[in-house]
């Protein structure tokens, strides 16, 4: 069995009307049926546009949202269905990093109260060794220990991310969501945290999400990279696959916006631009999801069948559309 796999997993989020008698009128389908498995130490790209279901899969699988229906099974254990208490145990083993380290930080607190609050709480350390952990956790993430009786609004936006990584690693765990990490700091920070990660990733062995909507970071992090549209991951394969042979089109439009560092091969790139916005996941297409605004459709079959992941070639999945299937 993988380290992590997902099944069918769905997260409908119901739209009701009325003040008193209240009743759903509407189904908002955020995630519908996502299947994925990764192996221990792989990294996992989850990219597509804003609004495509990236954070709720993230925030389902680790039950800080609670899915509508499927089968998540961690390191052996099905988690879909524990009850609070014994998923209490298994947090540990789990942990995600937010897009905005300012919101997910307690201004309230200090860097120590924020580190040592989980180490206690879960009795990782003594209570006699809880500051020397919490010194290692900073130097770990690039941070000097005499920083630990400030607060958040005290750091700057990369070091109050690097905070935030900290928090995540502090319970040792075997899995790490990371949400959007570097979409809020400069680019200059950017690669700064993003190297950490890569370190990290190699230092502690570590599995990890990283969900995205920058093809280029992806590419330089991930292992495989999974293409998610309207709930649904349509196209996933290895990050030197996917890059090199993409296709699905939905797939070669967000690869056609990566910029290029030669100024004269910018000029000269073409960009593939998707016309329309995605329909909406209260009522989505019959058919294929991305017929309203593919550049390839020529089958009514792609407004009637819905596509299925079928594997192409060895560890390349792609929906089995017409559009998308090579003759």
């Amino acid at each position: 069995m993988s380290f992590l796999e997902v099944k069918n997993i769905k997260t409908h989020f119901p739209i009701q009307k009325g003040s008193f008698f209240s009743k759903t009128v509407a189904t908002v389908k955020a995630v519908d049926g996502v299947s994925l498995t990764l192996k221990q130490g792989e990294v996992l790209g989850l990219v597509g546009e804003s609004g495509c279901g990236k954070s709720t899969l993230g925030r389902s699988i680790l039950r800080l949202i609670e899915p509508t229906s499927g089968e998540i099974f961690f390191d052996g254990k099905e988690i879909s269905s524990m009850d609070p208490k014994a998923l209490r145990k298994e947090r540990p083993q789990f942990q995600m990093i937010f897009q905005d380290p300012y919101a997910s930080l307690d201004p309230r607190m200090t860097v120590f109260d924020t580190l040592s609050e989980p180490l206690i709480f879960h009795k990782i350390v003594g209570k006699d060794e809880v500051e020397n952990e919490v010194q290692r956790l900073m130097k770990m993430v690039g941070l000097a220990p005499r920083f630990i009786h400030k607060y958040p609004h005290e750091f700057s936006g990369g070091q109050r991310q690097r905070i935030a990584i900290a928090r995540a690693l502090a319970l040792r765990p075997k899995l790490i969501i990371a949400d959007e990490p570097v979409s809020a700091l400069d680019v200059s920070i950017q690669s700064q945290i993003l190297n950490l990660l890569m370190d990290l990733r190699k230092e502690l062995n570590l599995t990890m999400i990283f969900i995205s909507h920058d093809l280029g970071v992806v590419k330089y992090l991930c292992d495989r990279v999974a293409v998610m549209y309207l709930g649904k991951i349509i196209e996933l394969a290895s990050s030197d696959e996917l890059y090199a042979n993409p296709l699905h089109p939905y797939t070669k439009a967000l690869l056609s916006a990566i910029p290029l560092p030669d100024p004269q091969a910018e000029k000269k790139r073409e960009r593939i631009i998707l016309q329309g916005d995605p329909p909406s996941p209260i009522n989505p297409p019959p058919g294929c999801s991305f017929a309203p605004r593919c550049p390839k459709k020529s089958s009514a079959l792609c407004e009637t069948k819905m596509p299925q992941l079928i594997e192409i070639k060895k560890d390349h999945w792609v929906t089995d559309c017409p559009c998308n299937v090579p003759a």
